[in-house]
């Protein structure tokens, strides 16, 4: 017997989210983080709530009943875990990081994760040197990891406002760098809603994208890898739309933050040409070159050494020091073997590379939603595959699955509409830019 439809989503509620009330209870004890605890607690709350009402939900369906009005919607558990799990815990790590302990070698005070500190302090360096990035063989000191600033010149802007207008605690707060992530993730999103004609979005891709323990944890305590997710998402969104040259310069912004979505070039080509044509594809990489030549150049210019140390050197772990990126995944532990390992993680990544390429090519994306896919795909195997690695990362596939849902609501939408359906790829190149 067929499982009615309604149960079926809601049993598949209520285990998503049985599960994250697990991640949650779990690291309340064993985080090595002060914030990661923080967070847990708030989630306990967001999470179980969200269990109670979601079960609730089922055992009304198993009667055959269906509560009316607001509370008989599957979003109320997603209102409660964007409120539990992401709002207040921020807004309490942003309070708790007043008592200015982050700095210190003890990750049981930090109320925010060095990737913020790194951030705000880049900014300031661009600001009084031209360049986020310091020669970390000139210190006169032994290197410490957070010397290093991982990040494309693009990262620095997100620093920029405590750099200005920091120094108080009322400014100190409300120049966190969190927040502009956060901003920076929400403007992103309602952007690509807009582009997309502003299409129902199913649960489900709530629940990937911003529900997950991932997103909502990296919400509280770091952020950045939120707002270059949405900025990714957001050049999908007018590659697919046809605005093509607005793509390459949103996606060099991208590329130019964090490098791990370099990628995405290679899928938005693809998609593009497929179908808008050789004109929008154009259009496209003369913005993407353009964009990354003035981005980089100048920062570029004013220490080559740097700049080359703390983007690619230190990342792909060959810089002074080892990346601290080491989480036990499969690349990983392949490469801690030795040598040899690391030859064989780094084949396999090829081979996966290769792989999705001849995807790619004999199977080219023809909406964003495909494209958002094998984008994903892609990432899952760069992530699971490279040496130097954080399970953290795998925000960037889970956005980018619960985007892909929201874009197929797009597009069911539009070819259930008479005379809305997908131009051919001649017509459409002539509106590509």
């Amino acid at each position: 017997m067929t499982m009615d439809p309604d149960r079926r989503r809601l049993t598949t509620d209520l285990v998503f989210y049985t599960g994250c009330l697990v991640f949650a209870v779990v690291n309340t004890a064993v985080a090595e983080f002060y914030g990661y605890r923080v967070w847990a607690n708030f989630a306990v709350a967001g999470y179980g709530l969200a269990v109670a009402h979601s079960g609730w939900l089922l055992i009304a369906a198993r009667r055959g009943e269906r509560p009316s009005g607001k509370l008989g919607s599957r979003w109320i558990g997603i209102g409660a875990i964007g409120l539990f799990a992401m709002i207040l815990p921020l807004g309490m790590l942003v309070i708790r990081r007043l008592t200015g302990v982050d700095w210190l070698v003890t990750p049981n005070s930090w109320a925010a994760q060095p990737e913020v500190w790194v951030i705000e302090r880049s900014a300031k360096l661009l600001l009084e040197n031209g360049t986020p990035y310091v020669d970390v063989t000139a210190l006169g000191r032994a290197v410490e990891v957070n010397d290093y600033t991982p990040y494309g010149p693009v990262m620095t802007v997100f620093g920029l406002p405590r750099a200005l207008a920091g120094g108080g605690p009322v400014a100190n707060a409300l120049t966190d760098a969190r927040w502009m992530f956060a901003l920076a993730a929400v403007a992103c999103v309602l952007l690509t809603l807009r582009l997309l004609k502003w299409p129902k979005i199913p649960v489900s891709a709530a629940q990937l994208a911003l529900a997950c323990p991932l997103t909502a944890l990296t919400w509280a305590v770091a952020g950045p890898d939120l707002a270059i997710a949405g900025l990714l998402v957001l050049s999908f969104a007018l590659a697919t739309t046809g605005r093509a040259m607005l793509s390459g310069l949103v996606l060099a912004l991208v590329v130019s933050a964090k490098l791990i979505v370099a990628p995405a070039i290679v899928v938005l080509g693809v998609l593009l040409i497929t179908r808008r044509g050789p004109r929008a594809l154009g259009g496209f990489a003369a913005a993407l070159v353009v964009t990354t030549v003035v981005l980089h150049v100048p920062v570029y210019l004013v220490d080559p050494k740097a700049f080359v140390e703390h983007v690619f050197r230190f990342p792909l772990g060959i810089g002074v020091i080892k990346s601290p990126a080491a989480s036990p995944l499969p690349g990983h532990l392949i490469a801690s073997l030795g040598p040899v390992g690391t030859a064989i993680s780094f084949t396999l990544l090829g081979i996966a590379a290769v792989a999705i390429l001849v995807w790619l090519l004999r199977r080219p994306p023809a909406t964003g939603s495909d494209a958002l896919l094998r984008m994903a795909v892609g990432l899952v195997a760069l992530i699971m595959l490279t040496p130097a690695t954080r399970y953290g990362y795998l925000v960037y596939p889970l956005v980018l699955l619960g985007a892909r849902l929201a874009f197929l609501a797009a597009e069911t939408r539009e070819t259930a509409v008479p005379g809305k359906g997908t131009a051919p790829p001649a017509q459409q190149s002539a509106t590509s830019s």
